[in-house]
């Protein structure tokens, strides 16, 4: 059976850090910045985590 492909937009999106724990970027920080508050875009700066149950699809994904 052949090997399966990873998802190459995932592995674009997702990172695996050193504790087994998959890190991703906050969404709305691509464009209309000029109406939020800076406030908030600071906000969307900082890194979060997917939960437990979708890191188990998106480990597949990227197959790390």
């Amino acid at each position: 059976m052949p090997k399966q492909k990873s998802h190459s937009g995932a592995g674009k999106r997702f990172r695996v850090t050193k504790n087994g724990l998959i890190k991703r970027s906050k969404q709305g920080k691509n464009h209309i910045l000029t109406k939020k508050e800076t406030k908030r875009k600071r906000g969307l700066r900082a890194g979060g985590y997917v939960s437990e149950t979708q890191a188990k699809t998106i480990r597949t994904m990227i197959q790390k």
